[in-house]
């Protein structure tokens, strides 16, 4: 039988605005990319997903993100390496203060937004990123699947976890449609769960000019703050054990 992550970025609140049904979409996912701080939660959010998360079985990430509350994480940072690094090493470690507390630990990592899509291709960045999450220890570090930062990961003897989105549109050469960019997020539930299912079965999608392209993900990611966000996980999460797919953490 084939098996699947399936993720959600979550506990992207801060204070008293909320983003997302966290209790919701931790009873359907196996994972959770927990936000760290920098780009949302706070210290309370990421307490209450992480006892939620390790009370159902759900495998708890640091979603580390540029230092970009304002902009959510998804604007470009030309930040000093060295600053990222410890950026990066701060928010692991603040979440598994609550992992910890929670009974639990942050079982990998998963960089959000521009971070995300600029450590595929920029080198210094994302040599940033590996060794942040070197200096806290060992953990997998989840990305696109031919991201120069999971070679950079290999290379430095980390494991490390292809992902690809249910609702995210993809250029030909397998990175993800820009979001300020018409179709970049995919809203139609038919199309969001039958794409979903191909990629978990034969590790391939359509492009946005048509061709197919192989992805070859291990993790799939239904995004929290997409409006509808509980209906797509629990259909994607039915269709795919339709399909004989098994849902299980890779941590």
């Amino acid at each position: 039988m084939i098996a699947v992550d399936l993720n959600s970025d979550l506990g992207e609140g801060f204070g008293r605005w909320s983003m997302g049904d966290d209790s919701a979409l931790l009873d359907i996912v196996s994972s959770a990319n927990v936000a760290c701080g920098f780009h949302s939660g706070d210290p309370s959010i990421m307490r209450a997903v992480c006892l939620t998360a390790a009370d159902r079985g759900v495998a708890i990430g640091a979603h580390v993100s540029y230092r970009d509350m304002a902009g959510f994480g998804r604007r470009f940072i030309d930040v000093d390496p060295s600053e990222l690094a410890d950026d990066v090493t701060y928010q692991i470690g603040a979440l598994e203060a609550f992992a910890r507390a929670a009974g639990t630990r942050v079982a990998y990592v998963k960089p959000h937004g521009a971070l995300y899509n600029t450590i595929v291709h920029h080198e210094r960045q994302a040599a940033a990123v590996v060794a942040g999450v070197l200096a806290f220890g060992s953990l997998p570090i989840v990305g696109l699947p031919d991201a120069l930062v999971l070679k950079l990961a290999a290379d430095a003897g980390l494991r490390v976890v292809g992902e690809s989105f249910a609702d995210r549109a993809y250029n030909p050469d397998g990175t993800l449609v820009a979001r300020n960019q018409p179709g970049a997020v995919l809203h139609d539930l038919e199309t969001i769960v039958s794409r979903s299912v191909r990629m978990a079965v034969s590790g391939t999608v359509i492009a946005v000019d048509g061709t197919e392209i192989e992805i070859g993900a291990r993790s799939l990611c239904v995004h929290g703050d997409t409006p509808g966000a509980v209906t797509i996980a629990l259909a994607v999460r039915a269709a795919l054990e339709r399909a004989d797919v098994a849902i299980a953490p890779f941590a």
